[in-house]
């Protein structure tokens, strides 16, 4: 459906994690991409006022389309920017208004929505979650990151929820107080390596175990790659490799092509069937 007449909310999918470095915002570029490939109306939000990745990223592609001539598809993008007042209070009401409007804007004129958040628990993340139907964790694959999920013992036992866990199980609790319908919460393990197979088996184990205890799925993501980094700059994804005259892919652009391809299918979300 195209953005006039829309009556039923768009699905609302929200990439948060409190550690930076995990791929957050270049998992959040692929989903958009992807969708808008499939012909979905699609819009975004940054709710990440300092670093802004997400919003550098699409400003990226937006100078290279203009500088090239190839029109490529873009997210109606809003960035909300960092408040300043007297107290934390004001500060929270200022960042809240911008993302309050930026979501009434959109959220019945778009079938989806994508928000990036901070990696840190912000006032502005812990409401972006409460508002994600389904909320996207990449890590990388490490009890690092596992950290923020669970605490362990060190004999490896899971213990309890950790500190971002908590902040999920909350905004669960906000949005069943609100009527709203569950979170659907998928954690990817990004930079899957071919090494340390040993640590991989391990974190595998620990994040299936804590799946069942605390309610998410868990799915591979983006292994670590080069040419992430190089699609940065322009504002490209892999799905616009063919678009921009790069015919001869490596296996290395297959290989994460296919990941893309099976991530978005492991999002499940509604009426999205995979075609690339």
């Amino acid at each position: 459906m195209g953005l006039s007449g829309r009556v039923k909310p768009g699905h609302i999918i929200v990439f948060g994690n409190e550690k930076g470095g995990s791929g957050k915002s270049t998992t959040a570029m692929h989903t958009i991409v992807a969708l808008l490939k499939a012909g979905r109306t699609v819009a975004s939000i940054d709710t990440d006022g300092r670093q802004r990745s997400l919003t550098r990223y699409i400003e990226n592609r937006g100078l290279w389309r203009q500088r090239t001539g190839i029109a490529l598809e873009m997210p109606t993008h809003f960035a909300v920017p960092l408040a300043d007042g007297d107290t934390v209070a004001d500060i929270e009401g200022r960042e809240f208004r911008a993302f309050a409007e930026a979501i009434s804007r959109v959220e019945h004129r778009f079938e989806f929505v994508v928000v990036d958040t901070p990696g840190s628990n912000s006032y502005l993340m812990r409401v972006s979650h409460a508002m994600a139907d389904t909320l996207v964790t990449p890590m990388n694959d490490s009890f690092i990151d596992f950290d923020l999920l669970a605490r362990m013992s060190p004999d490896g036992e899971v213990l309890g929820p950790s500190i971002y866990a908590e902040m999920v199980w909350n905004a669960r609790q906000l949005r069943a107080q609100a009527g709203a319908g569950p979170i659907d919460w998928l954690v990817l393990r990004n930079r899957l390596g071919t090494q340390q197979m040993h640590n991989k088996r391990k974190v595998g184990g620990a994040l299936a175990a804590l799946s069942k205890r605390i309610g998410f799925r868990v799915a591979p993501g983006f292994s670590e790659r080069v040419i992430f980094r190089e699609l940065f700059p322009n504002g490209l994804t892999l799905l616009d490799l063919k678009d921009v005259g790069t015919e001869t892919m490596s296996m290395s652009h297959i290989a994460a092509r296919q990941e893309l391809r099976d991530l978005i299918a492991e999002l499940r979300l509604p009426g999205v069937t995979v075609t690339f």
